[in-house]
């Protein structure tokens, strides 16, 4: 019986969008502030409760210390003043710890800090709400919890390196929505898979770099080691995972293996769409498919993270390697703000930070690119619509 899988597997790619909720958020706070009563009549209200606190707390607080004085019998009193004497330090010492927590009541905590702000200067991280904001897409290679967690500090370090703009990373659930954000030109910058990279230059965008390890963007399919499947026939009648009919090295690679194997992926298997690289993993894990296709970077972060859930599955067939992930750009984006972007992602690799951000993606480098470096892409995009199923 497999394992039981991390509920953080299902449900991280169902996350709702953050910048919706901040908005939100906003709003809600924006509409509160208005409400407010007055400065001044604020902190008459906020002493007068202090006050009315302070005073109820020391009488609740003398009236347990009384209560728990000695009996007015001064011979047992003195045959006992040993244990008395240990009993009221007992006694003062969680009088002392009552009244310590008692001050650390944010309402009394506050009264301290609020004396103290009237006196003393504060001051605020800069301000960057003049300058311009621009947004970065990554296609959906991991759920978005994932996906935050391996690239919110590549792009934290470029916006440390070019204070003049601001970038904010921006996560899609899934490909259909990654592929309208990008195509209605929703995102500055984006690093979508090869086949969105190509669909992208018809929608106002340029290729300006790529992730380096080409050896890498090969699809794989998965099968569990007690599921008897030897040979390509063997799925015929079986149900085969993907993360999506869009991704290339994930989905489409593998279909043109299988189709160039002898298997009519249109008939011969059934063919399920399931969202996420995780999920197409786990898919053939729970033995709900027979097969699951993806491709080597989030199985080797599957791996490396649940090794003995990973020891149950084997990686049966991979395909031809094609060209990786791209980077692209806005063609209308100022030049110099787009240069000094594209130095600075092509540059992590020559030094110790770089390097530590590189390899939690993983990858070696990110490398320059162009518009033709997808050729070969094109070519497979043309071949794989002719021979397998079409796609836009």
């Amino acid at each position: 019986m497999p394992n039981k899988i991390p509920k953080a597997a299902y449900y991280a790619y169902y996350y709702p969008n953050f910048n919706r909720a901040i908005s939100r958020l906003t709003l809600t706070n924006q509409r509160n502030s208005m409400a407010a009563p007055p400065q001044g009549i604020q902190l008459m209200l906020k002493s007068f409760y202090q006050y009315s606190l302070l005073a109820l707390l020391l009488s609740i607080s003398v009236t347990i210390y009384a209560g728990n004085q000695p009996v007015a019998d001064v011979a047992a009193q003195v045959q006992a003043a040993d244990t008395q004497q240990t009993d009221d330090k007992a006694t003062e010492s969680a009088f002392v710890t009552w009244w310590r927590s008692l001050l650390a009541l944010p309402i009394l905590a506050d009264w301290d800090k609020q004396n103290n702000d009237d006196y003393q200067p504060s001051f605020s991280p800069q301000n960057k709400s003049h300058v311009t904001h621009y947004i970065i897409g990554i296609h959906p290679l991991h759920n978005p919890q994932r996906l935050f967690e391996i690239y919110g500090p590549i792009i934290d370090f470029i916006n440390a390196n070019i204070p003049e703009a601001e970038f904010s990373l921006e996560a899609s659930r899934n490909y259909e929505e990654f592929d309208k954000k990008l195509y209605s030109g929703h995102f500055d910058f984006a690093m979508p898979n090869p086949y969105q990279t190509v669909n992208s230059l018809k929608h106002g965008y340029r290729v300006f770099a790529k992730m380096a390890d080409d050896e890498d963007f090969r699809g794989i399919i998965l099968v569990r080691r007690d599921s008897g499947i030897n040979s390509v026939a063997d799925l015929k009648g079986k149900a085969v995972s993907y993360p999506a009919e869009t991704a290339l090295a994930a989905t489409m690679m593998p279909q043109y293996y299988l189709h160039t194997h002898g298997i009519d992926v249109n008939r011969d298997i059934e063919n399920r769409y399931v969202g996420s690289q995780e999920s197409s993993i786990i898919n053939v894990l729970r033995g709900h498919v027979a097969a699951a296709a993806t491709w080597p970077v989030p199985w080797k972060l599957f791996s490396a993270e649940n090794p003995r859930l990973a020891e149950q599955l084997e990686v049966k067939w991979q395909t031809e390697p094609l060209q990786n992930n791209g980077w692209v750009v806005r063609k209308d984006l100022p030049g110099e703000v787009a240069n000094k972007f594209t130095d600075l992602l092509l540059n992590l690799d020559q030094h110790e930070q770089g390097r530590e951000l590189l390899a939690r993606v993983p990858v070696s480098r990110f490398e320059a690119a162009n518009d033709d470096s997808y050729e070969p892409v094109r070519a497979f995009l043309k071949t794989f619509s002719k021979t397998v199923r079409p796609v836009d």
